[in-house]
């Protein structure tokens, strides 16, 4: 039980490193991007934050603690790790730095970021507070004293949660080269055509 306790931590842990490394150099305040120019991903993963947050509020409103670990989990392993993170790779190593592509991408995960250190911030106490003074630099103001994240809802949000989670092939698997079978590799996701 201990194991899963820690691999599951680690995911977590993991997953809140690659936000923080890249927004290192984003200002949500100078740098962001209103949510309408955002690429359909970004606000694909925003809406998938937006479910997640309400789960999480819910949960924390039944005191269903448990609830909240393992949709943080979840959501951090499979529906960041397991698909958007590994998707947003390529933009954000290999767009400038102040692209629309990449501001769209850095908007998205600061959003995604201060959720998910505001949501485990009653039950990683330590964690969340160790990214917020990271984040705000200010070693004086905690994250306990924050509210949820107000997230930016982007225009037909249902819309777009029904196309990416009614079309599987919007994902590509991650054995699939950008070459014949698969659209260029600029693109924002890859889709693969059938043979």
């Amino acid at each position: 039980m201990l194991k899963r306790v820690v691999e599951a931590y680690r995911r977590i842990r993991n997953t809140l490193r690659f936000l923080l490394a890249n927004t290192s150099d984003f200002d949500a305040s100078r740098d962001g991007l209103p949510i309408e120019e955002w690429l359909e991903i970004d606000r694909y993963a925003l809406a998938m934050t937006r479910q997640m947050q309400a789960q999480c509020e819910a949960d924390y409103e039944r005191f269903e603690f448990h609830r909240v670990v393992q949709s943080l989990q979840t959501f951090c392993s499979e529906d960041l790790g397991g698909f958007y993170l590994d998707i947003l790779k390529d933009r954000l190593y290999t767009t400038a730095a102040a692209s629309p592509a990449r501001r769209s991408a850095q908007s998205a995960l600061w959003h995604i970021l201060q959720s998910l250190t505001k949501l485990m911030a009653p039950i990683l106490c330590f964690t969340a507070e160790e990214i917020w003074q990271l984040q705000t630099g200010d070693r004086e103001q905690s994250v306990m004293l924050h509210t949820w994240q107000p997230l930016p809802a982007p225009a037909s949000e249902g819309e777009l949660l029904e196309k990416w989670q009614q079309d599987p092939q919007l994902i590509a698997p991650k054995s699939c080269a950008p070459s014949k079978n698969c659209a260029s590799p600029a693109a924002s996701v890859h889709r693969c055509r059938p043979r």
